[in-house]
């Protein structure tokens, strides 16, 4: 009999398992936001995430972002 010879990165572990976690993507967005995304969270994104929640998150916080600040500007010079 042979033995098959297998990388350890081709087997499927816990981690590759998983999903990101609504928070995790939350954080992650955010961190585009300002540019500040560390490596290792972008390869998790990658690895982990699709790309259909984040895009859609990623829009629905940009409007809340724009509507806060249009709210922000609007009552500011009212007064």
């Amino acid at each position: 009999m042979q033995t098959q010879n297998r990388h350890p990165a081709t087997e499927p572990t816990e981690s590759t398992a998983q999903s990101l976690s609504f928070l995790q993507m939350v954080s992650s967005i955010l961190a585009s936001f300002f540019g500040v995304q560390s490596g290792k969270n972008r390869e998790r994104d990658f690895a982990l995430g699709k790309a259909r929640p984040f895009i859609l998150v990623g829009v629905l916080m940009t409007i809340v972002w724009y509507g806060t600040i249009s709210v922000i500007v609007h009552f500011v010079l009212k007064r």
